[in-house]
């Protein structure tokens, strides 16, 4: 894809993963502020241990705290099925405070979802996205027992 479909993101762009069925999500840290240039989300999933700010777009909270799991396993699964199927036609991102744990292992589960195989899933976030993603022993178990 050399130019970004209207409405998606642009694959190039810092933060954004390609899935394997060509869907493109962005995944940040809040604690970095956003660059005033850069595209906003059409919906957004916020992976946080306790409310976010609100923004002016379209989002959910999914309770989930530091360096944990997500508190409901059920509601957590439905909000990443719901992130993937929107992600085929929208610009939607998942973020936490870090960018890395809760963030990476969101990916990971969506990469499952997509048909990565569980066991491959975060080392695919950490080769697309970033590095250090999905940060602790228990998140990485997350992401295996996700499949």
């Amino acid at each position: 894809m050399d130019e970004p479909v209207a409405g998606l993101w642009d694959e190039r762009a810092q933060g954004v993963l390609r899935l394997p069925s060509g869907r493109l999500i962005r995944g940040r840290g809040l604690r970095r502020p956003l660059d005033p240039a850069a595209p906003v989300p059409s919906y957004a999933v916020y992976l946080l241990g306790s409310q976010p700010p609100q923004v002016p777009w379209e989002f959910r909270w999914l309770p989930w705290p530091d360096f944990r799991l997500p508190k409901d396993h059920v509601e957590a699964r439905a909000v990443l099925v719901e992130v993937w199927e929107r992600a085929a036609g929208e610009r939607v991102e998942v973020a936490c405070g870090g960018g890395r744990g809760r963030t990476g292992t969101a990916l990971a589960c969506l990469a499952v979802l997509d048909g990565v195989p569980a066991g491959e899933a975060v080392a695919f976030v950490r080769a697309g996205y970033d590095r250090h993603a999905v940060e602790t022993p228990w998140q990485r178990r997350y992401v295996r027992r996700f499949g």
